[in-house]
């Protein structure tokens, strides 16, 4: 049989078929018993067939820890497809194929060379194999407030300082698609004798197209984790991992799988995996052409939009080529924040993105996004931009000159909006009722009454009437200092003095937040997503560490892996 005949099989998609339509009284687990104990409200919201798939480990469908049949044979499909000498399928997430990876080639001790701007899972890996991190921050691009990836030169910098590390961990690409010259420091790593392992959560699809980057591991990768859920037509949290090579231990990495995977999998995510390979083995660059084409439709028509601007390839270090499917939009030219920007896309346009931050938002376009999603797209950022002025302090991010004829004002209930117009100050007020903004429009004063959560006024654009929108993340702001209001970089970082397997087993203690300042960190901190830790156990906290994470609370962030989510107070080693 061909390779491409082989492709169009699905032999635990298939096994898994069989075994559902096979009638058979079932006495194991899972308790629903093929969907016959589940409650009507899940019925009803998922239908009664997802459930008698729902089954375990039968001699039909294999074994994820041993496969033989259904799961080998698809694993071997699966390696074919996306360039592999061998796929190992992960229904607990690429979380746990990074933290495999680690396990694998790093023990107690033994030194791993990774960029700063990691993600969370990365760290864990750290923390379970007592690995000790020499940590490169990878170039950092002001203007977008974005991280790239790690130098090849910075890598070697970095092996000539530590030539007795035992890998080199890269994260490739980066949330906001940006991807380094892995190729080269695929060169510079094996002069070494060690593997490199590669990040690939959201770049899964790169195998399907010439016009996207180059997949890991045609780079030279030894080991890469794809989160194929994220990009292809997987079900959230399928993964795979993928190595190639001879440096990397087979029977140490189906080890240490061992450890992080759950031995009840769901055969759900693995078939998802299964059929996922196949749709791309046999349409994937069909489907990448015509992904690539609806990205560009919107970065041209986005690019468009007074006030937004949309990331492009940058002629920088770290920044070798861009994943053009990944759409980063700058919003902070319209005076607001990439979280405000993403509540009022998100709860009031139906439109929503895939990472918010201070100065942008970033959204994916996938095999499953539609001409109509990008007109969504854009309409939703057009109304946004028409509207920004009325509902965000121009001052904020832009300055005390950014936008001189928009103002705003305190009333008891918030912040309101103040509008300069060519007959004076339209002011908006409160009335017995609620707000009342007072906003002057070609055909006369339209006055919109709101009570309850918020403002909603209107103005008149080219097109019509157009709803402002509100932004309860406005308020948070009030009484900010300008020095106050400038968006914060991400932190740069130094070498932690404690490892992070140390500090998290050290005693900790609590402490307010300004009190922790020069402490070594005992918790791991990050913003979700993207889940890029900002201290991690062992680092001092510095004063723009915390300042940062005070910012991404304040603009609407959300910030997980802290006791304290408001960061009243923080954990640090006790001394």
């Amino acid at each position: 049989m061909s390779a491409a005949n082989s492709q169009q099989q699905t032999p635990l998609l298939d096994a898994l078929r069989d075994r559902t339509n096979h009638p058979h009284a079932p006495f194991y687990a899972p308790g629903h018993k093929r969907g016959q104990g589940i409650s009507q409200p899940l019925i009803d919201l998922f239908g009664a067939a997802v459930f008698r798939s729902d089954l375990p480990e039968l001699p039909e469908l294999d074994n994820l820890f041993n496969p033989e049949s259904a799961i080998a044979e698809a694993q071997y499909l699966a390696a074919e497809a996306f360039g592999a000498q061998s796929t190992r399928f992960l229904a607990n997430g690429s979380t746990c194929g990074i933290i495999a990876a680690i396990l694998a080639n790093c023990g107690p001790g033994d030194k791993i060379i990774l960029p700063r701007n990691i993600h969370s899972s990365a760290i864990s890996g750290l923390i379970l194999s007592g690995a000790i991190p020499i940590f490169v921050n990878p170039e950092y691009n002001p203007d977008w407030d974005i991280a790239n990836s790690i130098t090849p030169e910075a890598t070697a910098s970095a092996l000539e300082q530590h030539p007795d590390a035992k890998a080199v961990m890269i994260v490739y690409p980066t949330y906001h698609g940006v991807c380094g010259d892995l190729r080269a420091i695929a060169q510079i790593t094996h002069q070494y004798n060690i593997p490199l392992l590669v990040d690939e959560a959201h770049g899964a699809h790169f195998n399907f197209h010439p016009n996207l980057p180059e997949p890991a591991l045609s780079a030279g990768a030894d080991l890469t984790v794809q989160s194929i859920h994220k990009t292809l037509g997987a079900m959230t949290q399928a993964s795979m991992l993928h190595v190639k090579g001879d440096r990397i231990d087979i029977q140490k990495l189906n080890k240490a799988l061992q450890l992080v995977q759950s031995t009840s999998p769901s055969y759900l995510l693995l078939a998802s995996l299964d059929a996922a390979r196949q749709q791309m083995a046999l349409h994937g660059k069909e489907l990448m052409a015509q992904t690539l084409q609806l990205a560009e439709k919107a970065r041209s028509r986005l690019s468009q939009i007074p006030g937004l601007s949309v990331l492009e390839p940058l002629n920088t270090p770290g920044f070798a080529a861009l994943d053009r499917t990944r759409l980063t939009v700058k919003v902070s030219d319209l005076g607001i924040t990439g979280f405000a920007a993403d509540e009022i896309l998100h709860s009031q346009l139906g439109v929503t993105a895939e990472l918010p931050m201070p100065q942008h938002l970033t959204f994916i376009i996938s095999l499953g996004n539609t001409e109509s999603d990008i007109d969504n797209l854009v309409k939703a950022c057009t109304l946004l931009e028409a509207t920004s002025d009325t509902i965000v302090n121009k001052p904020f991010m832009g300055g005390q000159d950014a936008h001189p004829t928009r103002n705003l004002m305190c009333c008891g209930t918030g912040i309101l909006p103040v509008i300069e117009s060519g007959t004076g100050i339209l002011p908006v007020i409160e009335s017995g009722t609620g707000i009342l903004p007072v906003i002057e429009s070609g055909t006369g004063i339209l006055p919109v009454i709101k009570s309850g959560t918020g403002i909603l006024p209107v103005i008149e654009s080219g097109t019509g009437i157009l709803p402002v929108l509100e932004n309860r993340a406005i308020s948070q702001l009030k009484g900010r200092s300008q020095k106050e209001d400038e968006i914060l970089s991400f932190p740069r970082f130094s070498p932690p003095p404690l490892s992070p397997r140390e500090a998290f087993f050290f005693p900790a203690e609590t402490v307010p937040a300004d009190k922790a300042v020069d402490r070594l960190c005992a918790e791991l901190i990050c913003p979700y997503p993207p889940g890029i830790p900002v201290l991690m156990p062992g680092e001092i906290i510095t004063p723009a560490a915390v300042d940062y994470l005070q910012q991404i609370l304040a603009a609407g962030g959300k910030i997980t892996g802290c006791s304290d989510p408001g960061l009243q107070t923080l954990k640090v080693v006790r001394q």
